[in-house]
């Protein structure tokens, strides 16, 4: 689940890059972090809302 803020932060991403729907937006954005290889491994003891889109 995503709350307002970072669906908004997915649709004006989507719209920057020209996608045609928001899950075409979510698609690329899933597949361009699973060929990263800039990111640290996540936290394996941290809660379901602490990995967020967004910063609050």
């Amino acid at each position: 689940m995503l709350d307002l803020e970072e669906l908004k932060a997915i649709d004006d991403w989507r719209f920057e890059n020209r996608l045609p729907s928001r899950a075409a937006a979510i698609r690329e954005l899933i597949r361009r972090g699973l060929i990263s290889q800039e990111f640290d491994e996540p936290p394996t003891d941290a809660a379901s809302g602490e990995f967020r889109v967004t910063d609050e």
